[in-house]
């Protein structure tokens, strides 16, 4: 009876060693499939090989880096907000179409094809290799077209001669400037993405949504230096103040802007050394207005972020 009851325990035993549930999928796995997903209702002219390429990176930094790849003859970009048109003031210059693509939520009429989009061949083969790992051959036939679901259809221009369509060349935005950066400094100069520093919500969310900030819930560090963001589809960093500045006596608002100058001294330094534009973020009028008085050199935009 008691070599009966071990054999049970033991059979029970390896039954729940056997049936253990399968760990979750990697979180890089979901962001992959969701790029892909996202991007599969976009017209590529590699059929979506950068997209196949940079899925595991986040989406603002796919849509950066794949933007040159976009059928441009095809889409169109629009910006309901007005963050992307404010973002790109004070001579920090961004693509409107790269920061409408970037955001976290494509906003409804904000991105616009023309006709219905055909999945990507590449991005066909990566979510079908996807749907065979998952045992679901099935999810993505040949044959299928799918519009925009978030879009509305744009009249196609009518063209007699169909004209060679040029190589891509990059992003629609000029270059901040040719600065050059030796091999032994380029690692010291790549921007390091780090949690924010502080626990201001207000000020945090400011810093992810107003440039827009290419790594959202990040500071990122360059050269040394931490900045509040790095701005999506060009070398512009951020330094984000959201002090409630109009509301100081004169004294402190006095001593606030000394101190601020020193920090933005260090950092538009360290800037300046690895070949990034620097911008200054301040919530009010008068909050810019004391600081061009103190240095009338400075880039600075009103964000007008609440707190």
């Amino acid at each position: 009876m008691r070599f009966r009851a071990c054999i049970a325990l033991l059979l029970f035993v390896t039954a729940c060693a056997t049936s253990a549930p399968s760990p979750r999928k990697p979180a890089a796995l979901n962001t992959r499939l969701a790029n892909l997903h996202r991007a599969a209702k976009l017209p590529w002219t590699d059929g979506g090989q950068c997209v196949v390429q940079e899925a595991s990176e986040p989406w603002p930094v796919l849509a950066e880096r794949c933007f040159h790849a976009l059928d441009h003859d095809r889409i169109e970009f629009h910006d309901p907000t007005g963050r992307c048109a404010i973002a790109s003031a004070g001579g920090a210059a961004l693509g409107l179409g790269v920061c409408v693509l970037a955001a976290p939520e494509i906003v409804v009429g904000a991105v616009i094809v023309a006709g219905v989009v055909v999945v990507g061949f590449a991005i066909k083969e990566a979510l079908d290799a996807y749907a065979l790992d998952m045992g679901r051959p099935e999810v993505w036939p040949a044959s299928e077209t799918r519009p925009m679901p978030e879009t509305a259809p744009a009249p196609q221009k009518p063209s007699p001669k169909k004209r060679p369509k040029p190589e891509p060349t990059g992003p629609d935005f000029p270059p901040i400037g040719p600065v050059e950066i030796t091999e032994r400094d380029r690692r010291w100069c790549e921007p390091i993405p780090e949690p924010h520093a502080g626990e201001d919500d207000a000020h945090n969310k400011c810093a992810d949504q107003f440039p827009p900030n290419r790594y959202p819930g990040m500071d990122v560090l360059v050269g040394g230096v931490r900045f509040d963001a790095l701005q999506v589809g060009v070398r512009v960093l951020w330094e984000i103040k959201t002090h409630r500045f109009d509301t100081y006596p004169d004294f402190i608002r006095s001593r606030e802007i000394e101190k601020e100058l020193e920090q933005i001294e260090k950092e538009r330094d360290a800037a300046a050394a690895c070949g990034y534009g620097y911008v200054i973020g301040v919530s009010t009028q008068a909050h810019k207005d004391a600081l061009l008085r103190a240095d009338r050199f400075l880039n600075i935009v009103v964000t007008r972020c609440k707190r």
